[in-house]
């Protein structure tokens, strides 16, 4: 548009006005005299041809004295000789062809001599233009097309010729849209597939043309690929000549992938031989050539396969855009290469319907979402680089586009895994993906200093106890249906991720990750330890729910030991594994020692049952004997988490546990010894159970009491009391009214008996120390 303002405003502005008018009206008066006059069309054409002739002296002759005035005659005479040619030949056929392409042809050199040795710019556009003007205003919509894009083939010959002696852009641009703008609306309005032979070859002679037409201008000036000119250039002819072919050809198979590739292997020779030439003034057209035929390699693929080109080749348009805005610094060109990635994804997202994903992977489904993806990330890059020359409020196109990318990313990849996976396998296969998507987008962080690449990262722990979350409600273990293969890979990756972001606090909390991912393993390896264990025993017996303990005990057990071996990550996190992961896995443990007490029959299955020595109370002594172990290793160690740790309490919550666990064992032998049935509301109502009670209790009362005034531990002794204190209590409330008469002698006399006995070694609880 600039370079039109100039030629209306520059100069003499009413004569070349006047020039323009000039023309139009010489195209009307020729129409005009075809149907309205008698007089023989070919002196018509003479008289019109020497009108132009006679303008052209004049303008020549003057060329010195008025020379803006002289170029703008010189323009509109080779306009009308332009018009005459055009209309001897295609509407009057008066001029054979052959005769006509001749004249044509000098015409133009001639035009193109007198603007390059005027130095004319405007001379030139003024030719260029009318002649391109010419068969428009000329028309009668009865044309041969091979006709008129033979004229424009001689026209954009002649910009050629220009363009190698002369780097004007705005003639390069306007014989760029007159060509491609009136051979597209041809096309819409005429064109048919019985006319391909005699457009295709028009159509890649135009292409090739302004192909080279930029590498000329690359040779006298060095393209800035801004703005309308060169990018209309560069970027504009591949994607309006692949549009046009693609029309054309989109009928037959892969003729359009073929398409690509031709175009694909263009660029990329053309790129290889002009960085030979190691020309600083070609270096960035090296780089947009390159470029573009990677995209167009790339294109090729999901066309060939059965993609749709358009959404494709505007992903790498808006890709391009952006790059060349980065470059030259135009926020326009960022603005709309992101639009137009955002949009071409939506166009391509609302054609998924229509497209038969037949090949795993290899199909345009995969391959197009990919190149939407990459297409993303590349411009989110190009931003990041250039974010100290953007502009307030473009900073977001970098989380914007990369998120962009992820999306699609993971769109087609879940697509893929519905369409090609078993049912079965799906789930495992989705953590897969989100877990190498999440060294994906770390490996994009490492190399391209992207820092919303780091998000995915941060989102792959929340991601794997979703998974554990989903695979719990309808699973019946975590290796089933691919989990055997999808755990694992996932966990290694994880653990890799961990390592390499260590000391990046400001992406996760190592202490929290740490912990989290530990517990996460270990309660996955417990479920799957105990499902193996029940297939094993086929349900039967205690042996799951033992299973249950059994990890998380064996875990707690070695953690110290893994600390002190193994660097990272036990030794660097020692806190965090050792006293945080081992106190939930102690918290866990003691709430399996209570429930299983209270709910489970002991079951040895298929072994007798033997008091003490059964299954599950010796997996209950494990779990007493790591705990214990483990609260001893927290007051040695004096960690700084365990600050207000009181050893006091570890010693009353064992003593709770062990109280509890030895009570089940009294409970569970009377149930297999007694046959009392193993439930709360009936062992409670039993006699037996009461009296056994009674008398077990004051054991342990009367053995703690001991125990304590041997130690000199006033306070054991004290609880010792306590629990003698409840017996003589359940005595009175309990055994005086609802056991039976042996019972109640039984508990009555057993109690006193112990007593008797106890007191006389223990009379006194042991004396209180005080300072000195």
């Amino acid at each position: 548009m600039r370079a039109i303002r100039e030629y209306f405003t520059g100069g003499n502005t009413l004569v070349r006005i006047g020039v323009v008018i000039l023309f139009i009206g010489v195209a009307f008066l020729l129409r005009y005299v075809a149907e309205r006059t008698h007089v023989p069309i070919e002196l018509r054409l003479a008289g019109v041809a020497l009108g132009g002739v006679v303008l052209l002296a004049l303008g020549w002759r003057l060329r010195t004295r008025r020379p803006g005035y002289a170029l703008a005659l010189q323009g509109g005479a080779i306009g009308i000789l332009y018009l005459t040619v055009f209309a001897s030949l295609r509407l009057f056929h008066v001029l054979p062809p052959g005769p006509a392409f001749v004249v044509l042809v000098l015409l133009a050199a001639f035009s193109a001599a007198l603007a390059v040795l005027q130095n004319s710019m405007g001379f030139a556009l003024l030719g260029i233009g009318c002649g391109f003007l010419a068969p428009v205003l000329a028309s009668t919509g009865q044309g041969n097309h091979v006709v008129l894009f033979s004229y424009y083939a001689v026209l954009n010959l002649a910009i050629l010729g220009i363009s190698w002696f002369k780097a004007w852009r705005p003639l390069n641009v306007v014989g760029f849209l007159f060509t491609f703008v009136i051979g597209t609306a041809w096309g819409v309005l005429r064109y048919s597939d019985e006319l391909f032979a005699s457009t295709e070859p028009f159509l890649v002679a135009f292409f090739l043309l302004y192909v080279a037409i930029s590498v000329l201008f690359s040779l006298r000036q060095r393209p800035v690929l801004r703005g309308y000119v060169d990018g209309t250039l560069v970027f504009g002819t591949p994607v309006v000549a692949f549009g046009l072919q693609a029309a054309m050809v989109h009928d037959w198979p892969f003729a359009t992938a073929y398409s690509a590739l031709a175009v694909s292997a263009l660029y990329l020779v053309l790129a290889a031989l002009l960085h030979r030439g190691q020309r600083e003034s070609q270096r960035l057209l090296v780089e947009a050539f390159m470029a573009l035929g990677i995209a167009f390699l790339t294109l090729a693929v999901p066309l060939a396969l059965d993609g749709r080109w358009s959404a494709a080749t505007w992903v790498l348009e808006g890709a391009a855009l952006v790059w060349v805005g980065c470059r030259q610094g135009r926020r326009l060109a960022r603005a709309s290469g992101t639009l137009l990635q955002i949009a071409s994804g939506v166009i391509f997202l609302f054609d998924l319907d229509s497209i038969a994903a037949e090949v795993p992977v290899l199909n345009s489904t995969f391959i197009g979402g990919l190149m939407i993806a990459s297409a993303s990330v590349f411009s989110a890059h190009s931003l990041n680089r250039a974010r100290a020359d953007l502009r307030v409020g473009e900073s977001a196109y970098v989380p914007v586009l990369f998120c962009w990318a992820v999306l699609w990313w993971l769109g087609t990849g879940i697509a893929e895994i519905v369409r090609h996976v078993p049912q079965p396998y799906r789930e495992a296969s989705t953590l897969v993906l989100f877990a190498a998507t999440a060294v994906a987008s770390s490996e994009i962080h490492q190399r391209l200093r992207l820092e919303v690449a780091r998000v995915p990262v941060a989102g792959l722990l929340p991601v794997l106890v979703i998974f554990a979350l989903l695979a719990a409600g309808h699973l019946s273990h975590p290796l089933a249906q691919g989990g055997w293969a999808a755990w694992p890979i996932a966990f290694a990756m994880f653990n890799f991720l961990c390592r390499r972001h260590e000391h990046d606090a400001a992406l996760w909390p190592a202490r929290f990750v740490h912990m989290a991912a530990a517990l996460l393993l270990v309660g996955l390896v417990t479920w799957e330890f105990a499902w193996q264990v029940d297939e094993g025993v086929k349900g039967s017996g205690s042996w799951p729910a033992i299973a249950w303990a059994l990890v998380p005990a064996v875990a707690l057990y070695m953690l110290p030991r893994l600390a002190q071996r193994i660097t990272w990550p036990f030794a660097t996190h020692r806190e965090t594994y050792v006293a945080l992961v081992g106190s939930v896995l102690a918290l866990f443990l003691a709430l399996w020692s209570v429930v299983s007490n209270a709910t489970l029959p002991g079951d040895p299955f298929p072994l007798p049952y033997v008091p003490v020595l059964n299954p599950l109370d010796l997996a209950q002594a494990f779990v007493l004997l790591v705990l214990a172990r483990h609260g001893l290793h927290l007051y040695r160690a004096r960690y700084s988490v365990m600050d207000g740790l009181q050893p006091g309490r570890m010693l009353w919550a064992l003593a709770a546990l062990a109280f509890v666990w030895l009570n089940a064992i009294l409970l569970r032998t009377l149930h297999h010894w007694g046959g009392i049935p193993f439930d709360m509301e009936v062992l409670l109502r039993s006699t037996l159970v009461q009296t056994a009670l009674t008398i077990f209790w004051t054991v342990l009362a009367l053995a703690t009491m001991l125990f304590a005034t041997r130690s000199g531990v006033r306070v054991v002794w004290i609880a010792g009391a306590s629990l003698m204190a409840v017996v003589i209590a359940k005595l009175f409330l309990v055994d005086l009214s609802r056991v039976g008469t042996v019972e109640r002698i039984v508990s009555f006399v057993g109690v006193g008996l112990l007593m008797l006995v106890v007191g006389y070694f223990s009379p006194l609880p042991p004396a209180r120390k005080h300072a000195a």
